[in-house]
């Protein structure tokens, strides 16, 4: 009796292993030879990076769209389908309507290949009507989905495009890099494949024609794409690219970058770097077009510094506005005169006229009340040499190394913006928490993440530093408005009160020297 119950034990056990067996090898059949030659279209049209299946969330520019999905029209050859007598007529009228070499589109057909060749890709509609109407067998028309960026180069360098990473589609530069988890939705991870449930998962997918199996009910866990909100304004940052195209065509500039911020809440409302891209064709660009020079390049601040050390010499009580200092035009330390920048000696000044005056001397006096070790710990807790936790992929930290020498010549250049290297970000960042009261917010371009549910993640307002004082960032904005005022008229607001500071530092570009003006205005300010 027991060896009958081995015995069929034995038997069931085989036949399921035979039935398994029959099961897999007709798939094997169905795949590899009677659905052969649609898959292998299939595997062409990957070949040709043909993708149908592209799911990939939006990005918004508050209710405005700035990337989506959208079906594109490509024209194609099976160039076995074709007629051999009519090839070379074919290729000449082919070539006239898409713009493609004749010579291309020949090897093409005498290739003789059974499979989908692309010949041209985002046509137009005009192209998609003319290659219809020629009605020859072996040539046609499809679609593909891809990403689309309705404003073109708008906010191209903070959204980025969707490139390839390792042959497959990916987020590059920009917001479609720094989320590009959340706008693909999520992936099996590496360790899901050696689970159980996805073992299962994986057989039942053999079994599907079979019918329902212990892992049919099993869900893939992929989650739908959620979409993006920018905290980006349209209109602000449609204005500051506009003014940016003005001025870099005004002063035959080279490069430029404009940043606006909230801040109370740390914010970018808008940010535009010159020059740009559009990533509808990116391919036609430098790489060099694709940084996001907010956040990717660093520059000498120059003058533009000069409120931080001020903001030093107020928190610490080393001065107040209405003490007075006596320039004579330099400062020797180390072996080397330093001087104001347009050479002048101003004499008898207020504190609040080192500012309006923009001199060099002033700084360097108040980095001697200030001191060296509290100099660098304030550096520190505004945030310079390192990242502000923006959230844009390739942010760089700035360099203050030359200041952890140790000599004085050091601290002083600094004290005026030279010597030391920001990225713009740092520095809008900086005077943000002077007009924020003394708090250093993170900041932010992505307000709020919809998820598949529709569910909402909204960023939150962070304070990473308070680094200096309340009492301190009222003084200094007062400060600064007479910069404005007494100096810098051009940026008055009616009805405002706008708290600003010009810099200006020396670059080396080859063996030639630039000077870059660096406007740095607070936001406006109805009142102080």
């Amino acid at each position: 009796m027991k060896k009958k119950r081995e015995n069929l034990r034995i038997n069931v056990y085989f036949t399921f292993v035979l039935a398994a067996a029959a099961v897999i090898s007709y798939n094997l059949f169905v795949l590899t030879y009677v659905k052969h030659h649609y898959y292998s279209r299939i595997a062409e049209a990957q070949s040709q990076n043909i993708n149908n299946d592209l799911v990939r969330g939006n990005i918004y520019m508050g209710e405005y769209l700035v990337a989506t999905n959208k079906n594109f029209p490509l024209a194609y050859i099976v160039p076995a389908d074709l007629e051999q007598h009519i090839a070379k007529d074919t290729a000449e009228k082919i070539s006239l309507i898409l713009d493609v070499n004749q010579e291309k589109i020949s090897e093409i057909i005498d290739s003789r290949s059974d499979n989908f060749r692309v010949i041209s890709r985002r046509i137009s509609n005009e192209q998609v009507d003319a290659i219809k109407s020629l009605k020859i067998k072996g040539l046609g028309i499809t679609y593909e989905t891809d990403r689309f960026y309705p404003g073109g180069q708008l906010t191209s360098n903070v959204v980025g495009f969707l490139g390839y990473s390792g042959g497959e589609r990916s987020g590059q530069y920009g917001v479609e890099s720094f989320y590009n988890d959340e706008l693909s939705g999520k992936k099996w991870s590496s360790n899901d494949y050696t689970t159980d449930s996805r073992a299962v998962y994986l057989i039942s997918k053999i079994f599907k024609k079979t019918g329902e199996s212990a892992g049919e009910n099993e869900k893939e866990k992929i989650s739908k794409p959620a979409d993006i909100i920018l905290s980006i304004d349209w209109d602000v940052q449609k204005l500051a690219e506009d003014k940016l195209d003005f001025l870099m065509q005004k002063w035959k500039a080279v490069g430029g970058t404009i940043i606006i911020q909230d801040p109370n809440t740390g914010k970018i409302l808008a940010m535009v770097d010159r020059p740009t891209f559009n990533p509808n064709n990116y391919s036609e660009y430098e790489p060099r077009s694709f940084l996001n020079r907010g956040v990717q390049e660093i520059f000498e601040p120059g003058s533009s510094f000069k409120p931080i050390t001020m903001a030093m010499g107020l928190d610490v009580g080393a001065i107040s506005a209405e003490m007075t200092f006596n320039d004579v035009g330099f400062r020797e330390e180390a072996g080397y005169r330093i001087k104001n920048f347009s050479e002048r000696i101003f004499g008898n000044v207020t504190i609040s006229q080192i500012l309006e005056r923009s001199i060099n001397t002033g700084a360097m006096h108040i980095q001697d009340l200030v001191g060296d070790d509290n100099f660098l710990n304030y550096l520190i807790n505004f945030g310079f040499g390192q990242r502000t936790g923006i959230d844009l992929p390739g942010e760089v930290n700035g360099d203050i190394s030359n200041l952890y020498s140790g000599r004085k010549i050091n601290f002083l250049t600094a004290s005026f913006g030279q010597g030391i290297a920001v990225t713009p970000i740092q520095l809008v960042n900086a005077y943000s928490a002077i007009a924020n009261g003394g708090k250093l917010m993170r900041p932010y371009v992505v307000e709020k993440i919809i998820k598949e549910e529709g569910s909402e993640e909204t960023t939150e307002p962070e304070i990473v530093a308070i680094p200096i004082s309340e009492k301190t960032a009222t003084k200094l904005k007062s400060m600064l408005v007479s910069v404005v005022d007494n100096g810098f008229d051009k940026a008055r607001v009616s009805g405002y009160d706008v708290a600003g500071k010009t810099g200006t530092a020396q670059i080396a570009d080859g063996m030639s020297i630039s000077m870059i003006l660096w406007g740095s205005l607070l936001p406006l300010i109805p009142s102080l």
